[in-house]
Order: C-alpha cells, then sequence, then structure tokens
C-alpha cells in the first residue's frame, strides 16, 4: 500500500509513537508499505517548531533533516496538478496545507493515514483513520 502521512502523524511515528493506533503503527511498520510525505509536511513541522508547539533542541531545520533521513521516506512532489486539485477539492476545511496534503493523496493516489476527522472519507482518495 502506498500511504501518504498526515503531518502529526509522521511527527507521531517519530517522536511519540504512544499516540499511534495499533492499526496504524503495524501498518507504518509493515516492510510492505511505501510511506509518503509531501514537503508541506516539512513546512508545517517547522511551523510548529517555531511556536514552540513541538519542542526542538536546536534549529528547526536539522530536526526537520533528521526526521526525514529517518524513513525510508518518498517525496510526493508539490506540483501544479496538487495546487489545482487542492482548490477542486469538495472538502469542509480550508486550511490550505490540510487541503494539499488532501490534493497530493488524490493526485498520486496516495492513501492518507491522519487523525483528522474533517479529512477521514474525504472525496477522491481513500483514508487510514488513527483512532
Amino acid at each position: 500500500m502506498k500511504l501518504l502521512l498526515d503531518t502529526h502523524i509522521w511527527i507521531w511515528s517519530l517522536i511519540d509513537p504512544a499516540r499511534l493506533s495499533e492499526e496504524v503503527r503495524a501498518t507504518l511498520e509493515s516492510g510492505d508499505n511505501e510511506l509518503w510525505l509531501s514537503p508541506i509536511s516539512s513546512w508545517e513541522a517547522l511551523l510548529l517548531a517555531e511556536r514552540d508547539r513541538i519542542s526542538v533542541e536546536g534549529e528547526p531545520q536539522a530536526l526537520v533533516s533528521l526526521m526525514l533521513k529517518a524513513g525510508p521516506f518518498r517525496e510526493a512532489p508539490l506540483t501544479h496538478a496538487v495546487a489545482q486539485e487542492s482548490r477542486r477539492l469538495s472538502l469542509d476545511h480550508e486550511d490550505p496545507a490540510d487541503r494539499f496534503i488532501a490534493a497530493t493523496a488524490v493526485v498520486y493516489d496516495l492513501t492518507l493515514v491522519t487523525a483528522d476527522a474533517r479529512l477521514v472519507d474525504g472525496p477522491g482518495y481513500e483514508t487510514l483513520p488513527n483512532r
């Protein structure tokens, strides 16, 4: 399965895996699945560090670089198709980062792993909810 990790799932998987459900943890740990990230997740992680919503020792960029190397994670490029899909999606959610992540799942045909109830069962993509 090709899995797109929502930003919080990526962070929790590396920093606080106890926040993941058994199903999500087992799925992420399975060698049979590809783990994908949107560049928006790096941006969101930097924002969280800058706003002290995740604790960071040293430079936030260094932490994000380490988190990216903890993969293997495949990068789902932020393209014009993703940008267009982010506005086409019929979501009851206006957060730009979340819309880009959902659109990435649609464009690259990825299953979105998320705990965000506003993204679970979104139109045009599959989800693996963290419940």
